[in-house]
């Protein structure tokens, strides 16, 4: 079977960048067509600039990268740097990239890819807010049914929320994006904090990263101690949920993940609950299922692979 062609849209983030670092790694399963940057754990220049510095650490600077939405649709933007510090890759010291950011912009990128190669055949791999994604899909409608799939991370429903008590990140800072894209038709698979929270980086996962003895291996390793700190405080856990990486993952070993394909819909009204995914995950409405919601992973499995492609890299 052919590599998956896949356009990344994210918000580095040191989990964002694993994720990355898992896709950039493993070419006979997914062909990596763009890296597209969107405004969420940190402002747009920042999530632009460390998705070079991603590409540049993992040697793989023929990827190109995009600039996207620098706000959400119809809200002011709300960042992350509380969990990510202040350039969203604090933790291991990373030269500034190199490599060219590509003048086009990430929405046009996306419309024209989609439009460009045959239908059915690009997912998107969507690792922060869905601003560009809702922002190609109500530009050009057209382009909707030709994706393959989204594998998004985002929700959450029985570990409730990680930015209100109701909401996860992804989703709260641009739920009328999640909306247009929940409602859009598109198969969508969901990586929620529901499935994140049991990918764990304990110690020994962590010394398994710094072990590899590579660049790519010790960065992993010194971004997950930076981050891991907010975490196991916040949660009370030995280790720090690594979120993104379940997307990429999920596209080279779906084996590792179980879940039920569902109704989610998104509250993008109610002050009390705004960016809540309500899944219903045990089938109580006629609500139509949308999409595929992750509730578990086999974690062992997990950081096997991502220990074993990083250590590729």
């Amino acid at each position: 079977m052919p590599p998956r062609k896949i356009i990344i849209d994210t918000d580095p983030g040191q989990d964002d960048a694993v994720a990355i670092l898992l896709a950039l790694s493993s070419p006979e399963d997914m062909e990596v067509l763009g890296i597209t940057a969107v405004a969420g754990n940190v402002p747009l220049e920042l999530t632009q600039k460390n998705a070079r510095i991603v590409c540049e650490l993992a040697g793989k600077t023929d990827v190109p990268v995009f600039a996207g939405c620098d706000r959400p649709l119809g809200r002011q933007l709300v960042t992350a740097e509380h969990v990510h510090g202040k350039t969203g890759l604090d933790g291991p010291s990373l030269p500034d990239p190199t490599m060219p950011m590509q003048d086009q912009h990430a929405v046009d990128f996306i419309i024209e890819t989609l439009r460009r190669e045959d239908a059915g055949t690009v997912t998107l791999c969507v690792l922060g807010p869905l601003t560009n994604i809702a922002t190609a899909f109500e530009k050009a409608p057209d382009v909707i049914e030709r994706v393959q799939q989204i594998v998004l991370m985002g929700g959450a429903y029985f570990e409730v929320g990680n930015i209100t008590p109701t909401a996860e990140f992804n989703i709260y800072v641009d739920p009328e994006a999640a909306e247009i894209t929940f409602k859009s038709g598109v198969d969508i698979v969901v990586m929620p904090l529901d499935v994140t929270h049991k990918a764990l980086v304990t110690q020994p996962r962590n010394d398994a990263f710094r072990d590899l003895g590579t660049p790519s291996g010790i960065a992993v390793a010194q971004m997950t101690d930076f981050f891991e700190r907010f975490d196991k405080e916040k949660y009370g856990s030995n280790g720090a949920p690594l979120h993104d990486p379940c997307v990429t993952a999920y596209l080279i070993a779906p084996e590792l993940f179980s879940g039920r394909r569902i109704n989610v819909e998104i509250e993008t009204r109610s002050d009390l609950t705004r960016g809540m995914t309500v899944a219903d995950w045990w089938g109580v409405t006629d609500r139509p299922a949308n999409a595929t919601f992750i509730g578990d992973l086999d974690a062992d499995g997990f950081f096997a692979l991502l220990v074993e492609r990083i250590g590729r890299l």
